[in-house]
């Protein structure tokens, strides 16, 4: 069995803030010691600059190369491999490459990106150590089609770059839905992409005939905003507030489809979630989000918010349709985004570069 470093330079997976970030990085550090290899989280200190600032840049420049220097130092002798979550312009990893490199251990990446185009400008100094720490990497996993395509571009001597899914931390798929009851949408509430979403979802549901009903889960700094969004619809939709996770999957089960755009969204584990439990799944073809979609004809960006809407209508409108969509869609997630085939993903491209250490 193998000792792996594991680091997330923009938010410690022990970090006291629920995000998206934090909740990927426990999974991923899960996947990887589900055979029994040990993982160690091996640091806590947080590299990020939201805004750009070249003072804060230089400050914690100066920290992570005194908690390099105490890593080389105290790393377990028995360490094999260095993984780094979310290496990326405003969160470079400044530990792995030096440490590793010190150390003589193999350095991989999770779900990095290349932004040259950040080269130059307020993010420069971090934007170059990100894309030396990718340089660095034997292996860098990526979770979608679209981050593949400058990690490609970018791709440094004989370096791999394997797809490892976006997952779901659980072995087998849940109990699966009734494809019954209110339709869903879960999503946080704040300006920009999540209320765009919004926007769409409402003027869609504008556009449908017939009696239906939706359940909104999720809160935040837009919720007037989106209640004014759907007023016009009444008791039709309504609002749960955020919910916890058990509180969620029970949603899942008792409703009849997921409605959500999918604005810019990074791939969303909201659309592995539904679907693990045979929940049909509406939302624009989008990059990212197809990648974590079970294959079939999602409404267009382009057609906007008609034909999400005629989208959505002919579920309404056919239960076996819909049925079977939801069924397809648990045989794809259970086949693909489940944690053992993260887990094997990932050591069957990772463990040959321990063999070579030895």
């Amino acid at each position: 069995m193998a000792r792996v470093a594991f680091y997330a330079p923009m938010k410690s997976p022990d970090d006291p803030k629920p995000s998206g970030d934090r909740e990927m990085a426990r999974n991923l550090m899960a996947a990887i010691g589900a055979q029994g290899d040990r993982v160690d989280l091996v640091s806590r200190l947080r590299i990020y600059d939201k805004s750009g600032d070249a003072t804060l840049q230089e400050t914690l420049q100066k920290k992570a190369e005194q908690e390099a220097h105490k890593l080389i130092a105290d790393l377990p002798g028995q360490t094999d491999l260095w993984v780094t979550y979310h290496n990326y312009y405003k969160a470079p990893d400044l530990l792995g490459p030096i440490v590793c490199r010190a150390r003589g251990i193999p350095y991989v990446q999770l779900e990095s990106t290349r932004a040259t185009s950040r080269l130059a400008g307020n993010w420069a100094g971090f934007a170059q150590a990100a894309h030396n720490a990718c340089d660095a990497a034997q292996v860098i996993f990526y979770h979608t089609a679209n981050d593949l395509i400058t990690l490609e571009r970018e791709r440094f001597g004989d370096q791999r770059l394997v797809e490892l899914p976006p997952f779901l931390p659980m072995n087998t798929a849940p109990e699966s839905s009734t494809g019954d009851g209110p339709m869903l949408a879960v999503g946080m509430m704040r300006p920009g992409d999540k209320l765009a979403s919004y926007r769409i979802l409402a003027e869609a549901l504008h556009k449908l005939t017939g009696p239906w009903s939706l359940n909104i889960a999720g809160d935040g700094p837009a919720r007037a905003e989106v209640e004014a969004l759907m007023a016009q619809f009444g008791a039709q939709v309504r609002f749960l507030g955020q919910l916890d996770r058990d509180a969620v999957q029970r949603l899942y089960c008792a409703s009849s489809m997921l409605l959500w755009p999918g604005v810019n969204e990074a791939y969303g584990m909201v659309y592995l979630e539904a679907q693990a439990v045979g929940l049909p799944v509406l939302a624009q073809d989008r990059p990212g989000v197809r990648d974590v979609l079970a294959p079939s004809l999602y409404p267009s960006v382009e057609g906007g918010a008609t034909v999400f809407a005629e989208h959505i209508q002919r579920f309404l409108d056919n239960a076996d349709l819909r049925l079977a969509a939801g069924d397809r869609a648990r045989s794809y997630v259970s086949g693909r985004h489940l944690m053992p085939s993260a887990t094997q993903r990932f050591w069957e491209t990772v463990r040959p570069l321990l063999e070579v250490r030895e």
